[in-house]
């Protein structure tokens, strides 16, 4: 996916279309697993969709609940939910900054007669 350590530097026109290819996977993503936790707030916490969708996208957010939950199988999805979401952002971040952090390696690694 990445060029190897002895290739020069990608271009920048070429290096920006694979960023904004990792920020597009990205997106998709936290969108659906802000569509998840939609449904899940709506199917068994009870909430209505907006509703729904605020808790979702505020445990995703790491912001925590709005809306307090009655039902254990809500409390459960709830549970899930947040350490399901801790890992989204951990790995959203992580795909997000790839294609720089390798470029800025890749930068450092260069000899002299090789950058762009």
């Amino acid at each position: 996916m990445y060029e190897h350590h002895t290739h020069g530097l990608l271009a920048w026109p070429e290096f920006l279309r694979r960023a904004a290819g990792h920020l597009f996977v990205a997106s998709l993503i936290v969108l659906a697993s802000v569509v998840a936790g939609t449904f899940g707030y709506h199917l068994l916490g009870k909430l209505q969709w907006v509703d729904a969708f605020l808790n979702a996208s505020m445990i995703l957010s790491g912001m925590g609940p709005v809306d307090r939950l009655v039902t254990t199988s809500a409390k459960l999805f709830a549970a899930l939910y947040a350490l399901f979401s801790g890992l989204v952002l951990v790995s959203v971040i992580g795909i997000t900054v790839a294609p720089w952090l390798h470029r800025l390696f890749h930068l450092i690694h260069l000899d002299d007669g090789d950058a762009r």
